[in-house]
């Protein structure tokens, strides 16, 4: 209570906003059916960077040249990481939100997500509803399916697509099944083969990627490392709000992963 009593107004703000902060992380992080498990990781780091910088303040006003000289260290390194990811979300956004739909391709590849059961999540959905109204806008293109099979699903992410695409319409001899892959790296080292199989060369011929929208920016990243040197992004928006905001500050984060070490 006395050190309560000792922190000045801005800073008694300040505590406050970290303790919201910090109620609110936690009940994104336990509150699952959300879907908002990262902003809750967020906020938490947030709170845990506003408390963090109270406290070096404090030390630093105490006159001792260490301290003051940490401050200063922590103050230009997180400006450096907030304008940085600032700088990357721009760039997931943009790409996410660019619409390519009407530029031909060699191929299409569909990235997969989860399967309940043997039904496809509301992201996989999504997908599957973008890539089956680019392949009824090119009728004449192969399209590999690709995502193996993951905890709780009763069949692999690529046969599940099948089963979605061929019941509205689309030939199931276009379709060309990746089972195999667990990551969005793999699903691009595993589906090359499949396309040099139908004549198509990702190094020279340009192939459409299907996914969500937040997730294009990375997907493409990911495309170019694994030799592919020519894609369009077809992104599917999800249609909750909350979970839009979600992911794409999540993309963030993954980009850099995906940089350093997919």
């Amino acid at each position: 209570m006395n050190l309560w009593r000792r922190l000045r107004r801005g800073e008694k703000r300040i505590c406050v906003l970290a303790l919201v902060l910090t109620l609110m992380g936690v009940f994104l992080m336990t509150v699952r059916v959300l879907g908002m498990r990262f902003s809750g990781i967020l906020l938490l780091g947030i709170a845990a960077l506003l408390l963090l910088n109270l406290v070096l303040r404090h030390m630093a006003a105490e006159g001792r040249r260490f301290w003051k000289v940490c401050r200063r260290i922590f103050c230009v390194g997180l400006t450096v990481l907030t304008v940085g990811l600032c700088a990357i979300e721009v760039f997931v956004v943009t790409q996410g939100r660019r619409d390519d739909t009407a530029q031909p391709a060699q191929a299409v590849i569909v990235l997969g997500a989860g399967v309940n059961g043997r039904t496809p999540s509301l992201s996989l959905q999504t997908r599957l509803d973008a890539a089956l109204a680019y392949l009824e806008e090119y009728p004449d293109i192969p399209a590999v399916l690709t995502g193996g099979q993951g905890y709780g699903e009763e069949i692999t992410e690529a046969a599940c697509m099948y089963d979605y695409l061929t019941a509205r319409g689309i030939d199931g001899a276009r379709l060309l099944l990746e089972e195999r892959a667990s990551n969005t790296a793999e699903n691009f080292t595993f589906s090359r083969h499949l396309l040099e199989e139908q004549g198509v060369h990702p190094a020279t011929d340009t192939v459409a990627v299907v996914t969500n929208d937040f997730h294009v920016a990375r997907a493409r990243l990911i495309a170019q490392k694994k030799g592919y040197e020519a894609t369009i992004g077809v992104g599917a928006p999800i249609p909750w709000l909350h979970l839009e905001v979600n992911y794409y500050l999540r993309e963030a984060f993954a980009v850099v992963k995906s940089v350093l070490f997919d």
